[in-house]
């Protein structure tokens, strides 16, 4: 049976210097780590130490005993808590790693870059992991560099959310706020929006900013940044058309400290939620919230859709999460066959029996699991069950967007590059700077890192 301890005890402060400093903590005299580490015949046995991941649902407490018992008489460890990516780092420049790391996707290129997470070519092989089950969007966040760093777990997409009464009111359509006609969507929530003595009463639109921006732009034909992870596009026609018109639907409604001042103040995870007290007409959201509405409001007035590009296609931008190896670890055979179990057919299949029989006592539908297989994905929607209107169309835009999905693609500094988007788009927000030079000084942030961020990976590798 597996374990929970609190934490990875931190080294000195001139290790934490290294890890914060963001200098190579790789192993091999500063060379590039690669997965020499694993054997694939080695007998199994030891301890796996595992951080960022605790079971602590049926979805993983079914998948972590069905890998237990793939690895037999390995003594597995769940560090309690959620990843610290400068406790990890601490912990691999310390030389003592955990065996395995559970981290989201879009952190996999940087820690990849870092030297701090091994390469899973041997992995797969040894494995005969099938990577061509995975989601290739899913798969583009975990490969920097032309390779794989990590295993995907899990999908997590956008769904077009909103109160169907307060649309009848205002006499427009689901279709008015998917995203597929902007125009539309701006005139949509002004006819939404509505104030009481001055003050804002009912959101009309929620654009989601500053974190949608890249969903937007994907929505339009663009990307922030280019196929290969090298070349930043902040400052692209359709990066500066997309912000502007998201924040003109908040400029619409007062501007964006009313709105989120607004938003904050609504029981977001309970039952006086902004649908269920009709104070919000639509927004799109990731899809568990679908689950949240379903369990605290049930007779909330919804209606669903997918997000839409510009040319009404199904649009969603994937994100989640991903098994790596550090680099140093003491088992990496037994890591590698962890990460194999938890992401197989099979565990996902045990997580859906043991989700549906929870849902089936409580008398509540199985909305399914967005798993990032998509062979995984495809059997566990047959298990659905009918919660009926409106909950099954909003479980069918959950399936549609996660066929329709994009991503950015793995790259060295993408904590730099997010950050230097979301300073953009919050000095727009706060009236600071125009979309153009905003955008502009992002660009020039963003690239920078890019490049400093693969020249410190290449000179690594030779």
């Amino acid at each position: 049976m597996y374990r929970l301890r609190w934490g990875i005890t931190c080294a000195g402060a001139a290790v934490v210097a290294i890890a914060l400093g963001g200098c190579a903590v790789g192993t091999g005299g500063g060379g590039a780590a690669d997965d020499a580490e694993y054997d694939s015949g080695a007998e199994l046995g030891g301890e796996l130490s595992v951080m960022g991941f605790s079971g602590v649902d049926e979805v993983a407490t079914s998948r972590v005993e069905f890998a237990e018992a793939e690895l037999g008489d390995v003594e597995v460890e769940l560090i309690e808590g959620d990843l610290d990516i400068q406790q990890f780092l601490s912990a691999v420049a310390s030389g003592e790693p955990p065996e395995l790391l559970y981290a989201d996707r879009d952190q996999i290129g940087s820690l990849a870059a870092r030297g701090a997470i091994i390469p899973l070519e041997r992995c797969i092989e040894g494995e005969e992991i099938d990577m061509d089950q995975f989601r290739e969007s899913a798969v583009e966040q975990v490969t920097l560099d032309g390779q794989v760093y990590g295993i995907p777990e899990f999908n997590q997409v956008q769904v077009t959310m909103a109160n169907a009464d307060l649309l009848a009111a205002a006499g427009v359509s689901i279709e008015d706020v998917n995203g597929s006609d902007r125009e539309a969507m701006t005139q949509a929530n002004l006819a939404l929006t509505k104030s009481d003595g001055g003050s804002l009463s009912v959101i009309g639109v929620d654009s989601k900013l500053p974190e949608f921006l890249p969903l937007w732009v994907a929505a339009a034909g663009g990307s922030i940044l280019s196929e290969d992870g090298r070349t930043a596009a902040l400052d692209s026609q359709e990066a500066i058309d997309a912000l502007t018109w998201a924040v003109g639907i908040y400029d619409d409604q007062g501007g964006f400290s009313a709105v989120k001042a607004f938003r904050d103040s609504a029981d977001f995870f309970g039952e006086g939620n902004q649908f269920a007290t009709s104070t919000l007409g639509a927004m799109p959201m990731e899809q568990w919230y679908i689950n949240v509405l379903n369990e605290v409001s049930p007779d909330a007035p919804m209606a669903f859709d997918t997000v839409r590009t510009t040319e009404g296609e199904p649009i969603a931008f994937a994100g989640g999460s991903a098994w790596a190896i550090p680099s140093g670890t003491e088992n990496s055979e037994a890591a590698c066959r962890w990460a194999r179990a938890m992401t197989s057919v099979e565990a996902w299949q045990a997580a859906a029996d043991a989700r549906l029989a929870v849902r089936e006592e409580e008398g509540k539908p199985f909305t399914g699991i967005l798993t990032g297989n998509s062979v995984a994905d495809e059997e566990i929607r047959g298990m659905v069950t009918s919660g009926g209107e409106p909950w099954d169309s909003g479980i069918e835009a959950m399936y549609e967007a996660n066929d329709n999905t994009v991503s950015l693609p793995a790259n060295p500094a993408d904590a730099e590059f997010e950050q230097a988007m979301q300073d953009a788009v919050n000095s727009v927000l706060n009236g600071e700077a125009t979309p153009e030079e905003a955008l502009a000084e992002a660009q020039e942030t963003a690239q920078q890192a890019l490049d400093e961020g693969w020249e410190k990976l290449e000179s690594r590798e030779e």
